[in-house]
């Protein structure tokens, strides 16, 4: 069995080498005459997998990607062809959830912000979004919800969690979190475009961390330039790998798409596809997840207070700070090939949940939030 995977997918050659012969190749360079012989075809978002793609894969029996998001897949013409497709829901979730919750410790401190006094709008209720409501709650915020999708499908009593669009734009902070459709009534290509853009208050924090064309970027850099700007979080950008460089010194954080690059997101998308390649084939898993990953730098902290914002703060960043990755990206900006680099040598990062908080002030909230907690 020969199986054809993104380089840049860990711990690959680990989990897939029992099967076959793993062969790692650049994601964004993979063309048909490499899929020849391929009976496994495991990627990215930086791939996509079309019909030109797939043009001469006679045995192709098996295609996954390693991320939440499948708009880079034509499911349609995997089905026509009878290829199975897995993709890995939620396998990042945490990762993105501590991104933004690292992001908005850092723009409370610099602007004097109370988060527990502010309300904070999901574009998008699915893994992801829910995960980041979850830890926006445990910081005392007021949450929004906003998913057309799931409100209709949703019983009437549960519908009324969710607001329509338009409020959702009214909270203090609005953060995104849905895939990249182009059509129907839930598209969500510039979903936030020229008008809303301009419709928006002076100072309203926007994060993007879903995809970079949900985001009208020309529209952002004017409104930008404008006497009024937004406070601008951006992890995706219209024209990966080359965002518009403009606007990057208009934004308080500015990241190359690594929102759900920790260590344990990674390892996890790239398990999930192990386990779905052991159901196809009816083999029973013969590693575990967290073999992969090694001994966290930093195992146990004792707080000595309750938590407030600014403990908060000094735990998240002990794990996680996006101004390192803010720094890195700024430095690096318009150096060739500088975007996919940054992604393909991203340092060590691990989530929240690699800390174990002890003592009286472990509690509840600082669970939430994702820690491990063992109070006395």
């Amino acid at each position: 069995m020969k199986i054809v995977v993104d380089e840049n997918m860990p711990h690959a050659r680990e989990l897939f080498a029992e099967f076959g012969e793993v062969i790692p190749l650049p994601g964004r360079q993979m063309q048909a005459a490499d899929l020849q012989e391929a009976d496994v075809l495991l990627v990215r978002s930086v791939t996509r997998v079309d019909a030109a793609l797939l043009a001469s894969c006679p045995r192709l029996s098996f295609v996954g990607t390693a991320t939440i998001g499948t708009d880079h897949v034509d499911k349609g013409l995997l089905a026509e062809r009878g290829i199975p497709f897995f993709s890995a829901p939620g396998c990042n979730k945490y990762s993105v959830g501590d991104y933004v919750l690292s992001a908005l410790l850092v723009l409370a401190e610099r602007h004097e912000l109370n988060l527990s006094e502010m309300s904070l709008a999901v574009i998008g209720a699915g893994n992801t979004g829910e995960c980041v409501a979850g830890k926006a709650e445990a910081l005392g915020m007021r949450v929004l919800r906003c998913d057309p999708p799931r409100a209709r499908a949703a019983e009437a009593s549960e519908a009324a969690q969710f607001v329509d669009y338009q409020q959702a734009l009214e909270a203090d902070i609005v953060s995104f979190h849905v895939p990249i459709t182009r059509q129907g009534p839930d598209a969500t290509f510039h979903l936030l475009d020229a008008a809303q853009i301009a419709a928006r208050p002076a100072g309203q924090i926007l994060i993007n961390a879903s995809r970079g064309e949900v985001w009208d970027n020309q529209a952002l850099l004017a409104r930008q330039q404008s006497q009024a700007p937004l406070r601008l979080v951006m992890d995706v950008w219209e024209g990966e790998p080359e965002p518009l460089q403009a606007l990057v010194p208009h934004t308080e954080l500015a990241t190359p798409h690594i929102a759900g690059y920790s260590l344990e997101g990674k390892a996890r998308g790239t398990w999930m596809l192990y386990e779905a390649l052991c159901r196809q084939l009816g083999r029973t898993p013969r590693q575990d997840l967290q073999s992969l990953l090694p001994t966290p730098e930093v195992r146990e902290v004792t707080p000595g207070q309750p938590a407030d914002q600014a403990l908060i703060k000094q735990l998240v960043h002990l794990i996680y700070d996006v101004r390192r990755d803010d720094a890195r990206f700024r430095n690096r900006l318009g150096v060739a090939g500088s975007f996919d680099e940054q992604r393909k040598y991203y340092p060590e990062r691990r989530e929240l949940s690699s800390l174990q908080l002890k003592g009286p002030f472990a509690g509840a909230a600082l669970a939430r939030l994702g820690f491990v907690c063992q109070p006395d």
